[in-house]
């Protein structure tokens, strides 16, 4: 999933600036999974330390403790689940990467990344996903089946924030800012819907009928997405286009992340149009709020994820692998209050990843610098970053295309200069 998302940010970036953008996304899987063997999942799952809001960062230290305990013959050995919660917070951080785009200084953005999966992630995923000791896991009955809080509310909070603080990319919103390369960031959308299979249905633990209930819904959230994305564009604008498809796939499997195990595939069908639209109106809030989100992770991820949320309460039915009924399957308002109070809790999310997020982006701005040079971001952050472009066309000119210079071709000799026409002249 995270080189789906570096394709995806990659094609949607400028052709100057692509390589960062891959490179941000990339990143996140060496630094992240070298904290995340460390101390992160040892915060995320280790024994509470501070009543349901962190767990002791030195107890699974470097994971040897998981080693010593875990068993072969288990159903599913500690160290799968190690591996499979370490894509998670791995995709996370990458999926903030898009708001940044084109601006933020590569050291700036390790530093951030790093104090941020540390801060951030590691806790609200040990209040998320620790279902015996996390604060909402444990205390609420909300329903989240793989993650829509820790991860796309988590990710679209610290977009805005850091696109904020980082401010408008130069030029931004006077001039086009036109993707690249569509291709890419429809082979993108398209690694990441099939990579989503594995964080919908894997969220079982077993490949089991919860497991096929959670895939076949997210097929058909994701499909019904993008026609609701897709219609938003045609009404509004005349055309349907490749990038909305793509965006509208993202917004449908942010929405049924949640709800993936709680609803019939008709409500995913349901919850994916609905996704798609709203997101597809969503995006337009950077221009009428005036904040550069560069590639939408607060319009998709942050509106997606919070109506998946709260539609379980709408949508949910006994027949799912949850058993519960919502408030359209006879279950009455007690489901959708749950999934509200879920949104509450949600806010705290919010609020938390909102204050921390601000304190981290402020240190890296006053110690190293967020953002590049004015010159450099004109030039291209490739070149000034990486000493590197995406695209090399030097060999193009006038040439092959290989790379090689043209072969002489013999000419006739030079006529003799006449006098110009008047046309000419």
């Amino acid at each position: 999933m995270t080189p789906g998302v570096a394709l995806f940010y990659g094609g949607q970036a400028r052709s100057k600036t692509v390589l960062n953008m891959m490179m941000m996304c990339f990143s996140s899987l060496g630094l992240v999974g070298v904290l995340w063997i460390l101390f992160g999942y040892s915060m995320a799952f280790g024994t509470d330390i501070g009543g349901g809001l962190l767990g002791n960062p030195f107890e699974a230290f470097g994971l040897s403790s998981v080693l010593a305990n875990d068993q072969a013959e288990n159903a599913l050995p500690d160290l799968a689940f190690v591996s499979f919660q370490a894509m998670f917070a791995i995709l996370t951080v990458a999926l903030v990467a898009g708001a940044a785009a084109d601006r933020m200084k590569f050291g700036a953005w390790m530093l951030f990344s790093g104090l941020w999966a540390t801060l951030v992630y590691f806790p609200i995923a040990h209040w998320v996903f620790d279902l015996e000791q996390g604060w909402i896991a444990t205390s609420l009955g909300a329903l989240d089946f793989a993650g829509g809080t820790a991860v796309h509310i988590n990710a679209g909070v610290a977009a805005l924030v850091l696109c904020i603080i980082l401010g408008k990319r130069r030029g931004w919103p006077r001039e086009a800012m036109r993707p690249h390369n569509l291709t890419m960031v429809m082979l993108g959308a398209g690694l990441l819907w099939f990579g989503w299979f594995g964080f919908n249905a894997g969220s079982s633990g077993a490949a089991d009928w919860a497991a096929a209930y959670a895939f076949v819904n997210t097929i058909a959230a994701t499909a019904a997405a993008i026609l609701g994305w897709l219609v938003i564009e045609r009404i509004r604008y005349g055309k349907a286009t490749s990038l909305g498809a793509a965006s509208g796939i993202v917004a449908g499997l942010v929405a049924i992340t949640p709800a993936c195990a709680s609803v019939s595939p008709l409500g995913a069908l349901a919850i994916g149009v609905i996704a798609g639209a709203l997101s597809a109106y969503a995006v337009g809030w950077k221009y009428k709020l005036g904040f550069d989100d560069s590639f939408d992770v607060v319009g998709v991820h942050l509106v997606a994820g919070l109506w998946g949320t709260l539609a379980i309460g709408f949508f949910a039915t006994d027949v799912a692998p949850d058993e519960t009924n919502g408030l359209f399957y006879g279950g009455g308002a007690g489901q959708l209050g749950i999934q509200a109070l879920a949104a509450l809790a949600t806010i705290a999310t919010i609020v938390y990843c909102g204050i921390v997020t601000t304190i981290i982006a402020l240190l890296v701005k006053v110690t190293i610098g967020l953002r590049i040079s004015e010159e450099a971001e004109q030039t291209g952050i490739d070149e000034a970053e990486h000493a590197e472009t995406g695209y090399e066309f030097s060999g193009l000119r006038g040439g092959s295309g290989l790379g090689s210079a043209p072969k002489p071709v013999a000419s006739a000799p030079a006529a003799a200069p006449t006098a110009p026409t008047k046309q000419e002249a």
